[in-house]
C-alpha cells in the first residue's frame, strides 16, 4: 500500500464523487463531440473553433471528473490537476476568440498538446507508479509533444492532425469514463476488482501507443509534403546593382533536368521591365539542339499555370517543361528550333508575382529571348514565335500586342494563344463551377493583392477563407503539398468560393478588366481552343474573340472537339501537328489568314 499522501483539491473531490450517470453522462458527450470533431475536422473555421474550443474544455473537466482518486485507488496525482487547468485555459481562449485564423487556433491546440505532453512525460518518472501507468503516461506525453510540434512548426496539415487527434482523444477518455461510472468504481480495487484492473490499465496503454503511432504518421505525411519542394538558391538572387536596360543577361548555367536528348540547356537571369516601369530581374532556361549549323529559330514559350510562390519557378521543379504543359520539346528540338522559357515574374526571381497580370508577364518573355541570345553557345537566330497555353496565353498575347513597342529588336513571326485565359475576369467569374477553382481564385488573388494597391484580402476575401486562400497561393500545383490547403476549404462545399464580394465587382474587377490583351498584334495570330475546356469555357473565348475581330484584330480561331483544357496541348493533341505547321509557316514568311476565321475540328 502506497504511503502517498498527497490531497486532492476541493474541486475535483467533488467532482471525482459526481454520481456515476453524470459522469457517464459526460463521458458520452465526449464520445459525441470527437466523434464529430473526427468526421468534419475540415469544417468552416467558425463551426470548428468551437468544436475545438469546446472539445479543449471537455478534456479538462474529464481530466477532473478523473476523480479524487486513480484506478487503482491511490490519490490522482496533482499533475492531473494542473493538465486539466492547460486544457481548459486553452479551450476558453479558442471559445472566446471564435475569429482567430487557422493557424492561431492550431497554435493554442498545439501549445496545448505540448504543455499537456510535458507534464505527462514528467508524471511518468515519478516513483512508486506501475509499470503500465508509467508506459502509458510517457507515451502519451511524446505523443501530445509530437503532435504540439507538427502545430508549432507550421506544417500544412497541422489543423487536420490535431483535429483528428483532438477527437480521437475526446472518444477515448469518453469511453473510459463510461466505463468507470457504469462500473461505480469507489475507492481501492477488490481483489476480483485487480484483473479487470490490470486489463484496462494496459488496454488505456495500448490505446495510447496507437495514437502515439497516428501521430508518427502524421509526422511522415508532413515530410512527404513538405520534402522535396523546390528550393529557391543562390543563382536567382539579384546582384546589388541591376541594369536599367531590360533584356540583360546577368547569369547563366547548365541546365539538364528535362532537356531531351540531342539539346543542350542554360537557366538564366536576366533584367525586365516591371509594372511600374522600373527595372526587375527575372529567370528562365533555354533549350536549344546540340548539334547543327545554330542560329536557331525561337520559340518563346509562356508556360501554364504553376503556382505564384517565388519556388514555382519551372526551372525550379523537378519537371520543368511538363509542368507547365510544354510536351512537345523533343519535336521543337527536332525541328531545329530553340525555346525560351521564362519562369515569369516573381518566379524564382523574387518580385510581385504577375499571373494574369499581362504587361509585366509579356515584357518578361520578350526580355528572356533578348538575354538568350547573350549565350554565346546558344547560337540563336533573330526569329521568333511566340506561344503560350492558359494563363501563358494570354502572356503570349500581351507579348503580341506590346512587343512591337516595347521590343522591336524581337519582332514575332507569329502569335499561338493556347486555350488562353485572355479575359481575366471572366475567367475568374466561372471558377466556382470549376473543381479546383479555389486554387486558380487563391493564385490570382494572391497576385493582385501583391500588384495593386486596392485590391485587398479583407474586401474580397471570406474571414473563414483567407487562411486558407494564402496557404494555397504558397503552393506549387505541380506538388501534392497544394492539396492539403484544398481539403481544408473543401470541407464546407463541393468546391468553395473563397470570396465574399464577387473579384468582378470593385477595384478588383476594373483591374482584371484592364488586363485583357489589347486588340494590337499585328502578326499572325492563332487562338485554340478546346470546346470541353471547363475552366476557360467557349462561349467565353467566343466573346474574347468576337470583340478582337470587332476590333480589327486577325485571328485564326480553331476549335477542338473533345477535348478539355489540358488535353489541348497533349502530345497526342490534333492540335499539336497543325501548330508545328502553322508556325513553320510563319517561320517561312508565309503570311497568315487575311481575316478573321473560325474552323471546328
Amino acid at each position: 500500500m502506497s504511503t502517498q499522501t498527497a490531497r486532492p483539491a476541493p474541486v475535483r473531490l467533488w467532482l471525482g464523487a459526481l454520481p456515476p450517470w453524470l459522469r457517464a453522462a459526460l463521458g458520452l458527450a465526449a464520445i459525441a463531440l470527437g466523434a464529430v470533431i473526427v468526421v468534419r475536422p475540415t469544417a468552416s473555421l467558425g463551426v470548428l473553433a468551437v468544436l475545438i474550443g469546446a472539445g479543449l474544455v471537455l478534456s479538462g473537466l474529464l481530466e477532473l471528473v478523473g476523480g479524487g482518486q486513480g484506478e487503482d485507488g491511490e490519490p490522482t496525482p496533482r499533475w492531473r490537476a494542473l493538465m486539466a487547468v492547460v486544457w481548459i485555459a486553452a479551450g476558453v481562449l479558442v471559445l472566446l476568440f471564435p475569429d482567430l485564423t487557422v493557424r492561431s487556433v492550431a497554435l493554442v491546440v498545439g501549445i496545448a498538446v505540448i504543455a499537456a505532453g510535458v507534464l505527462s512525460v514528467l508524471a511518468s518518472l515519478r516513483p512508486g507508479i506501475t509499470a503500465d501507468a508509467r508506459v502509458a503516461s510517457m507515451l502519451l506525453g511524446l505523443a501530445g509533444i509530437g503532435f504540439g510540434l507538427l502545430a508549432l512548426l507550421g506544417s500544412d496539415i497541422t489543423l487536420l492532425v490535431v483535429t483528428i487527434v483532438l477527437g480521437g482523444r475526446l472518444i477515448v477518455v469518453g469511453l473510459l469514463e463510461v466505463r468507470r461510472a457504469v462500473r461505480g468504481r469507489r475507492g481501492r480495487p477488490t481483489a476480483t476488482d485487480a484483473a479487470p484492473a490490470a486489463t484496462g490499465r494496459w488496454m488505456r496503454t495500448l490505446t495510447v501507443a496507437v495514437t502515439l503511432a497516428v501521430g508518427v504518421a502524421a509526422g511522415g505525411l508532413t515530410a512527404v509534403l513538405r520534402g522535396g519542394g523546390p528550393v529557391t538558391d543562390a543563382f536567382y538572387a539579384a546582384p546589388r546593382t541591376v541594369p536599367d536596360e531590360p533584356g540583360q543577361l546577368i547569369r547563366s548555367e547548365a541546365f539538364t533536368r528535362g532537356v531531351p536528348a540531342g539539346a543542350v540547356g542554360w537557366r538564366i537571369l536576366y533584367t525586365t521591365t516591371d509594372g511600374d516601369g522600373g527595372p526587375a530581374v527575372a529567370s528562365g532556361v533555354v533549350v536549344v539542339p546540340a548539334a547543327g549549323f545554330g542560329e536557331w529559330p525561337v520559340i518563346s514559350w509562356a508556360h501554364g499555370t504553376t503556382g505564384v510562390a517565388q519556388q514555382c519557378a519551372p526551372s525550379l521543379l523537378a519537371q520543368p517543361f511538363e509542368s507547365g504543359a510544354m510536351s512537345v520539346l523533343p519535336e521543337i528540338v527536332a525541328n531545329g528550333w530553340a525555346l525560351v522559357q521564362a519562369d515569369g515574374m516573381g518566379l524564382g526571381a523574387a518580385s510581385p508575382p504577375a499571373y494574369l497580370v499581362g504587361d509585366p508577364s509579356g515584357r518578361a518573355d520578350l526580355d528572356a529571348v533578348r538575354a538568350a541570345r547573350q549565350i554565346p553557345a546558344a547560337d540563336l537566330g533573330a526569329q521568333t514565335a511566340a506561344w503560350g497555353w492558359s494563363d501563358g496565353g494570354a502572356t503570349a498575347l500581351w507579348a503580341g500586342a506590346t512587343g512591337a513597342a516595347y521590343a522591336p529588336d524581337v519582332p514575332l513571326v507569329g502569335v499561338a494563344a493556347l486555350a488562353p485565359m485572355a479575359d481575366p475576369a471572366s475567367v475568374v467569374a466561372n471558377l466556382p463551377t470549376v473543381s479546383g477553382g479555389s486554387v486558380i481564385a487563391s493564385f490570382t488573388m494572391a497576385a493582385y493583392a501583391a500588384r495593386y494597391d486596392d485590391v485587398t484580402y479583407a474586401a474580397y476575401i471570406r474571414p473563414e477563407s483567407d487562411d486558407s486562400a494564402r496557404r494555397m497561393a504558397e503552393h506549387c500545383l505541380a506538388g501534392p503539398g497544394v492539396l492539403v490547403p484544398v481539403l481544408a476549404e473543401v470541407g464546407q462545399t463541393s468546391d468553395p468560393d473563397l470570396f465574399a464580394v464577387p473579384p468582378t465587382e470593385g477595384a478588383f474587377g476594373a483591374r482584371l478588366t484592364e488586363n485583357v490583351p489589347p486588340s494590337t498584334i499585328a502578326v499572325p495570330l492563332l487562338l485554340a481552343q478546346g470546346k470541353d475546356d471547363v475552366l476557360v469555357p467557349p462561349p467565353v473565348q467566343d466573346a474574347f474573340v468576337g470583340a478582337s475581330c470587332s476590333a480589327g484584330q486577325i485571328v485564326d480561331y480553331r476549335l477542338y472537339a473533345g477535348l478539355g483544357h489540358v488535353d489541348l496541348v497533349a502530345a497526342a493533341s490534333p492540335l499539336v501537328p497543325q501548330l508545328m505547321e502553322w508556325t513553320k509557316a510563319r517561320l517561312s514568311g508565309e503570311p497568315g489568314i487575311a481575316g478573321c476565321n473560325r474552323a471546328e475540328y
